[in-house]
């Protein structure tokens, strides 16, 4: 057993098993041995590779999407540029590098990065090679007025709770205990009032998600881009209405089991972006394929553009970026975009087609 799979084990021997969702902030964010306080998780090295590093095209093109929308909305002045769960900084790198030539945007633009871990703060720091910017703990934090914002691999890191449905009602997944070993088990059953409407398109057996922090930190975003305009884009993997059991461990680029190493693997599971876009009322949203949105942007002449100066090995690798980015068999369909836009304001480019 890992250090914090023996403080777990102790905690639920102690007070009894614990939910899904605590259980993911403790391997996740535990102080002392929880993933985000004790890895480099991004990159061949780390235990998984997000599109920014993947390729500077994912960065550049939705930092063009932003700027455009900045634009259409008659280049208001000053706005806040936010990104959430920065990871080591690439994609605001890549976007700020992109929009350099759009006249005004960089002035305007105030960085704001929501990232609690100091580590990565630091890292980010140096990725933008001395960009002003500021740091947040919480999206709560970010000011008032115009906001223009990603979120890439954000949602897909909050904790869920899981839920298998019974006959009449709901059972709670849980963490246990079975000989001193971590178990997965199960609450009662019991009424949920947020999955009372799940019960007419779901069988005994199913298994649905519920992420209770998405909701408020979208609320809060949309409410800002409501008042004073703006544009939020969250790229994840998922889908429309949570159903399934989709937590998953990564280690090391591979699969394992979420129980077998608490703190040394990576949980994450599927976004809900139907929950994701109630939430942001009253503004409008539109949900598009990574892949489709990324073509419909300017991929394709973009990556043609970067192929001009590359040979063997180094264009091989620039061609399979753009396959992995695109591809239905890829990341291409199963991560999305979602775009929050200002109530009465047109789709931003890429959501328009």
């Amino acid at each position: 057993m890992t250090a914090l799979a023996v403080l777990i084990a102790r905690l639920i021997g102690a007070t009894g098993p614990v939910t899904v969702a605590d259980y993911m902030a403790e391997c996740l964010l535990h102080p002392e041995h929880g993933y985000y306080s004790t890895r480099e998780p991004f990159g061949a090295a780390g235990d998984f590779t997000t599109a920014p590093e993947i390729s500077q095209m994912f960065g550049e093109l939705l930092g063009l999407c932003l700027a455009q929308a900045w634009l259409d909305q008659g280049q208001p002045s000053p706005v806040t540029l936010a990104e959430l769960g920065p990871g080591r900084g690439t994609l605001m790198a890549d976007l700020l590098r992109a929009t350099r030539g759009v006249p005004g945007f960089h002035d305007a633009a105030r960085v704001h990065l929501v990232e609690a871990s100091p580590r990565l703060r630091a890292l980010q720091r140096e990725t933008l090679g001395g960009h002003p910017a500021a740091w947040l703990d919480r999206a709560a934090d970010l000011p008032e007025g115009p906001l223009f914002l990603v979120a890439n691999e954000f949602f897909d890191a909050l904790p869920i709770r899981q839920f298998v449905r019974g006959p009449e009602g709901w059972r709670e997944r849980m963490v246990g205990l079975t000989e001193g070993r971590l178990t997965w088990g199960l609450g009662p059953e019991t009424s949920l009032a947020a999955l009372a409407y799940r019960l007419e398109d779901t069988a005994p057996g199913d298994v649905v998600e519920l992420c209770p922090a998405a909701g408020p930190i979208m609320a809060e975003i949309a409410r800002r881009i409501a008042a004073a305009g703006g544009l939020a884009l969250a790229v994840d993997y998922g889908g429309w209405r949570s159903r399934g059991d989709t937590l998953q461990a990564l280690r090391a680029h591979r699969f394992d089991d979420p129980l077998a190493a608490p703190g040394e693997a990576d949980l994450t599971a599927h976004v809900d972006f139907e929950a994701l876009a109630q939430a942001a009322a009253p503004c409008g949203t539109a949900l598009v394929p990574q892949g489709a949105l990324l073509l419909r942007l300017g991929l394709e002449p973009r990556a043609a553009r970067l192929a001009r100066s590359l040979t063997g090995e180094a264009l091989a690798s620039h061609e399979a970026a753009s396959r992995r980015l695109t591809d239905a068999t890829e990341m291409g369909t199963l991560f999305k975009a979602l775009a929050v836009f200002p109530p009465q304001g047109p789709a931003p480019a890429g959501f328009d087609a």
